[in-house]
């Protein structure tokens, strides 16, 4: 049965190739070769006009070179554009709290709960990109799209704040309310940040996709640099964050929200002109169409098969001739045995077998799906479970974006007589992210080998994740010691303002961060290492969706919390006077759902069954030979 499909499909992948050679020739040598040998010494070097071995194509649709494309030259455009855009996106991100209270008059549990619903939707709105991206725009145009009305966002912010918001003069500043708006102005007001959130939160999985596109995996020295750019990408983001929650923020508690707003918007065009820089230089990949009617079609098939019964090996299952997808840079997936119920999408069945050899024509996949169709299925399906896992520990960032801000702006924030920003003290958090991004590879790992005199073994992304959970749920404990210790002096001195310094905030931060740098770095390459080839967006996508669905949880929490803890004329534990309340408790709920958290992803972890590609050199290899056999 299957030498009689593999003569059908040989043959149509032949008359498709010497189609392809009529209407294209290739700029780059042969995929195979990526390295010339020197005459005097035999060392090798690369081939600057060797193809890449990966798929991935130029803006001319031909495969890229590896001399004239990719690699770090595109990535700084991309890791700066990052750097740039989030420090636009930060410095709205980690005030909109203060200016919600300050500029909207909201309350302390309103404020919270329109900046968890807007940082929800951020990431909502990254999944959307993800699938833009990978099913129809492509990533750079998605990035390139999404960008400019992130711009457009910016500029709204900057003018209904400078027009309208900002009444009387002066208002803003911390203790000095503005006075009340008109609907209208509102719903301007809103239509800006929830354009900056599509703008900036649609296009950031295609921008991390697309900077790891600049390298060719299948090349060992591009593939150390491919893994290492998800670090640099988040380093990127955390340098951003840096400069607008010391310097913007800054300036914006001063009162001066218009001027930070205006800087915020020149940030994105500088970002947005870096983008367009290395545009002639770009890796490509193409598109793979709509994921969610491939799914359907392979839960269609095996309903359709349900009374079949799956083979005991794989030779009775369909699966396509590598020649008919060698361009898409798309590797086949290997069969394997969980979700068996899903193979029978791919039993040939008689009725198939006529179709495809007597008429000629191609499966139809409402009724047959590839192997690789139904383990791309299998694939997200193995996820779940982690993804699910891996929203509660995003509670805990949103909780450092919105509480730790509102239980600093309580405690002493003076040195001498400078003031200290509450939402400053993310400098910590920040610094100590990027400062172990870097230290781990560069220090701890070679110190690790110099002291032990021998390789390690670095723990993987599941166990990463793992272990930033556990920091987390520190973190979680630590700010509800620190704000017992401020309550107390609060109390003790009858003021609203605690007389406990901000800076007892410090050890918080630094654990948050930490866990921040080994959750989302580990999360970012764990996704996109266990999705499809044409579906790494979407992966890194629905990591980011984890975040989002972690603030909209985090929203419902706070609001359930307040709800049972404000009854009989109670003030809560999330009061607007935060001395008549128990924020301590709060946190200590959620170090101790974090620990729950822990337990689950723990199970799951020990049962996940990772994914396993064909190598691309297989392939490589079979079509070198196929061209000789024809010269």
């Amino acid at each position: 049965m299957n030498i009689v499909l593999c003569h059908v499909f040989m043959q149509q992948w032949s008359c498709q190739t010497s189609k392809d050679m009529e209407t294209r020739q290739p700029s780059c040598s042969a995929s195979s070769v990526s390295y010339v040998i020197e005459s005097n010494d035999e060392r090798k070097r690369p081939d600057e006009n060797a193809c890449t071995k990966d798929g991935s194509l130029d803006r001319h649709g031909k495969p890229a070179t590896k001399g004239r494309t990719g690699g770090w030259r595109c990535a700084m455009f991309i890791l700066v554009n990052q750097g740039l855009a989030t420090l636009a996106f930060a410095a709205v991100e980690v005030n909109l709290v203060l200016f919600s209270k300050s500029v909207l008059r909201h309350t302390n549990a309103e404020a919270a709960d329109t900046f968890s619903r807007w940082m929800g939707t951020v990431y909502l709105f990254s999944f959307m990109g993800a699938f833009l991206s990978d099913s129809y725009l492509g990533r750079y145009l998605t990035c390139v799209t999404f960008q400019v009305l992130y711009l457009i966002g910016l500029v709204a912010l900057s003018l209904v704040t400078q027009l309208f918001l900002l009444k009387p003069q002066g208002c803003g500043k911390l203790g000095q309310l503005c006075e009340p708006h008109s609907p209208a102005e509102i719903a301007i007001f809103y239509v800006a940040i929830y354009l900056i959130a599509l703008g900036n939160g649609a296009p950031e999985p295609a921008l991390a996709a697309f900077g790891a596109d600049q390298f060719d995996e299948e090349d060992d020295e591009e593939k150390q640099s491919k893994n290492s750019f998800y670090s640099y990408f988040y380093v990127a983001l955390n340098l951003g964050s840096l400069v607008a929650e010391t310097v913007l923020v800054y300036v914006q508690n001063t009162g001066n929200w218009i001027l930070g707003f205006w800087i915020c918007a020149t940030c994105a065009m500088v970002a947005f002109s870096l983008l367009l820089c290395g545009t002639f230089r770009y890796r490509h990949f193409k598109t793979v169409g709509n994921p969610i009617s491939k799914f359907c079609q392979v839960i269609v098939a095996s309903m359709r098969k349900i009374n079949l019964q799956v083979p005991s090996d794989v030779e009775g299952l369909y699966e396509v001739q590598r020649k008919e997808d060698k361009n898409n840079g798309v590797r086949r997936i290997l069969h394997t045995d969980g979700f068996k119920f899903l193979d029978r999408a791919a039993i040939i069945t008689p009725q198939d077998i006529f179709l495809l050899t007597n008429k000629g024509e191609t499966a139809n996949p409402w009724y047959l799906c590839t192997i690789t169709q139904v383990e791309e299925v299998k694939c997200i399906l193995r996820l779940l479970p982690i993804w699910l896992c891996s929203i509660l520990s995003s509670v805990v960032f949103v909780q450092m974006l919105s509480l730790f801000v509102e239980q600093g702006a309580a405690m002493d924030t003076t040195i001498s007589n400078f003031h200290i920003p509450p939402a400053s003290m993310f400098a910590f958090d920040i610094v100590s992210t990027s400062a172990f991004i870097l230290l781990y590879d560069k220090l701890m790992v070679p110190l690790y080998v110099r002291l032990t005199k021998r390789e390690p073994k670095p723990p993987s992304g599941l166990q990463r994740i793992g272990i930033g959970i556990a920091i987390a749920m520190v973190s979680m404990i630590i700010a509800g010691t620190v704000e017992q210790q401020r309550l107390k002096y609060a109390n003790h001195n009858g003021e609203e303002t605690s007389a406990l310094s901000i800076f007892w905030q410090t050890p918080q931060y630094v654990l948050v961060g930490v866990s921040e740098a080994l959750i989302y770095v580990a999360q970012m390459e764990f996704f996109a290492s266990q999705t499809p080839d044409g579906l790494k967006s979407l992966g890194i996508g629905l990591s980011m969706y984890s975040s989002a669905m972690g603030s909209y949880i985090c929203s419902i929490i706070l609001a359930a919390v307040m709800a049972i803890t404000s009854k009989n004329g109670k003030p809560g534990w999330v009061p607007p006077d935060l001395n008549a309340g128990h924020l301590d408790r709060y946190f200590f709920l959620l170090a101790a759902l974090a620990a729950l958290n822990l337990a689950l992803f723990v199970a799951c972890a020990k049962r996940y069954n990772p994914v396993s590609f064909e190598k691309r050199a297989e392939g490589v290899e079979m079509e070198a030979r196929h061209q000789a056999s024809e010269a």
